[in-house]
């Protein structure tokens, strides 16, 4: 069954009431949602999901009830909630995408500017290094500035909402194409002003299996396959590209892979080390290896504690979350409350240490010179490995300021909430880490910043990697 036709007739309906699930989601995040009121009041809470009950009450589109929605998620300021394509069934999905709506090419955000990064066009119209300023008239910073509202990030990092904004070809649904047909609708074709010259090129829009078509294999790791690549690179450098950390749905033997391949590089005498993860997000604590590596005593991580909202989820609200691990419904004695911290358990189901989580020395260290180059991208578990190179020292971050957030991220375990009259799933992150000094509103910066032109894309350079290479005392 395609996508098309999985596409049920709740998505079109204009008199369905779906007030019932705003209910649902209301008892749902203010009984168990660890960053709920992070950033916001339990007033401002409360007025945003009435609103949004008022809205899934009365008359309306798919289009318009989830643009509503996804205003309310996106202003938790946590760059785990959302509603994900990834856990929702078909009918979701197809709902998300409205038919031939695609832009025909990646593209990066340069000031306020979509630079093509890969053309799809028949003609070949839009050449890598171009310029688009318009999309059917409406200036690209002006759409730019409607979107950064929707995306999810943590706190007031909106890098990471730019960055989820482009199209790079390295996720199965990329956010930009959810979004940009509900605040401007697209159908078979569209006109691109250039900046060039002021022209205007008419070109046909992309399906969601043709964008889907030119994935990178390694964008959404399944089965045994190895989406990490081990580059020789001349004068006895190694460059690890590692593109996604997602392995939840992968037989991939990462962990003995990464282990053999970091001891060799000793006994291969490379002369320096570059990892990049630039578009990688995160997913598992795969740094963690890499750190055991690198390091010649104990490396104590950031001592930012885990706390849940919850000892056991509500007999009510149940039905509705689904997750891998159904121990999550209940923590049991491993959520303790706290004077420290009231209306939160300390979570200790994930402490390896009673001072925190600490990585020792394991197989050959190696002690060439690391340079890791990171981005916007990296807001979960690559955001920690950033935090951690960063504060110990082991290697250079080059590149653009993370993604997350240095007040500490919602993440950890999840349950999918599946709400019954939209058939909507939004993901909800059930642990909260708080750092134990205070800290700014923030993204961990490198410790070289690359910024990237439209020059650089056009001529296919790759500023970040010769940053690189020059911290290890070569040339890019």
């Amino acid at each position: 069954m395609s996508l098309a036709s999985a596409c049920p007739a709740w998505a079109q309906s204009r008199s369905d009431d779906w007030s019932g699930d705003v209910a649902i989601l209301r008892e749902v995040w203010e009984a168990m949602h660890p960053g709920l009121y992070r950033y916001s009041t339990p007033a401002e809470i409360t007025v945003r999901l009435d609103a949004l009950a008022e809205i899934w009450r009365s008359p309306g589109s798919f289009r318009e009830r989830f643009l509503a929605l996804t205003r309310v998620t996106a202003s938790l300021r946590c760059g785990h909630t959302y509603p994900s394509p990834y856990n929702g069934d078909d009918a979701m999905v197809a709902a998300m995408y409205p038919d031939r709506s695609l832009v025909p090419f990646r593209f990066r955000w340069i000031d306020g500017r979509m630079v093509v990064t890969q053309d799809h066009t028949p003609a070949s119209d839009l050449p890598r290094g171009t310029v688009v300023t318009a999309i059917d008239g409406v200036a690209t910073e002006t759409l730019l500035a409607r979107l950064v509202p929707l995306a999810r990030a943590d706190g007031g990092n909106d890098a990471k909402r730019i960055n989820l904004m482009e199209v790079r070809g390295e996720d199965r649904f990329e956010t930009f194409d959810i979004h940009l047909p509900l605040i401007l609708p697209l159908k078979d074709e569209a006109a691109f002003t250039l900046a060039a010259d002021g022209r205007i090129v008419r070109a046909p829009l992309l399906t969601l299996a043709e964008r889907q078509s030119r994935l990178a294999p390694s964008a959404s790791p399944t089965g045994d396959a190895n989406p990490w690549t081990l580059e020789a690179l001349p004068d006895g450098v190694r460059r690890l590209t590692m593109p996604s950390w997602a392995l939840f749905n992968s037989t991939f033997a990462w962990e003995a892979w990464l282990g053999e391949t970091m001891d060799a590089l000793s006994s291969e005498r490379a002369r320096g080390l570059i990892i990049d993860l630039r578009g990688n997000e995160g997913g598992l604590d795969c740094g963690n290896l890499i750190l055991s590596r690198l390091i010649d005593r104990d490396l104590p991580l950031s001592r930012n504690q885990r706390w849940t909202r919850y000892r056991s989820a509500p007999a009510s609200v149940r039905p509705y979350l689904h997750t891998w691990d159904r121990s999550f419904l209940d923590w049991g004695d491993q959520a303790q409350p706290s004077a420290e911290r009231p209306g939160f358990y300390r979570l200790t189901r994930y402490d390896d240490d009673a001072k925190g989580t600490v990585i020792r020395p394991a197989g050959t260290r190696f002690t060439g010179p690391v340079a890791v180059l990171c981005d916007a991208s990296n807001s979960s578990a690559t955001f920690g490995f950033a935090q951690a190179v960063q504060q110990s020292g082991v290697a250079k971050l080059i590149g653009q300021p993370t993604g997350g957030n240095r007040r500490g991220i919602n993440g950890g375990a999840f349950f999918f909430l599946k709400l019954p009259a939209s058939g909507i799933e939004i993901d909800l992150p059930l642990i909260a880490s708080f750092p134990d000094t205070p800290q700014p509103d923030a993204a961990i910066q490198p410790d070289v910043l690359v910024q990237t032109t439209a020059e650089d894309i056009a001529s296919g350079r790759d500023p970040q990697m010769a940053a690189a290479m020059a911290s290890i005392g070569l040339s890019g």
